[in-house]
């Protein structure tokens, strides 16, 4: 199936600044209001289901025998006719 980028945007943050916008998104989702993403010239406003599919990935890139590049992604991922249930997840 093929992609379309609504909105994409990467910058160097402080951690309490990223953790900021995640605590927005959180609050959203907890309210059941939707979730709106601006910068620049570019802006989309998405609306999650009551139970979107949450994926959580841990992935380290690069030479296994030199330093890489490590990240964490979290993603709210339904379809535009419904939403899909998951699974359980702990995070601590």
């Amino acid at each position: 199936m093929p992609e379309k980028v609504l909105f994409e945007t990467e910058r160097s943050l402080a951690r309490a600044e990223i953790a900021s916008y995640l605590r927005t998104v959180a609050d959203n989702l907890e309210a059941g209001d939707p979730i709106s993403l601006s910068a620049g010239d570019q802006s989309v406003t998405m609306d999650p289901p009551e139970r979107p599919t949450f994926e959580v990935k841990a992935e380290r890139e690069g030479p296994a025998d030199a330093p890489g590049e490590l990240s964490v992604e979290f993603e709210l991922e339904w379809d535009e006719n419904g939403g899909d249930d998951g699974g359980d997840l702990r995070i601590e």
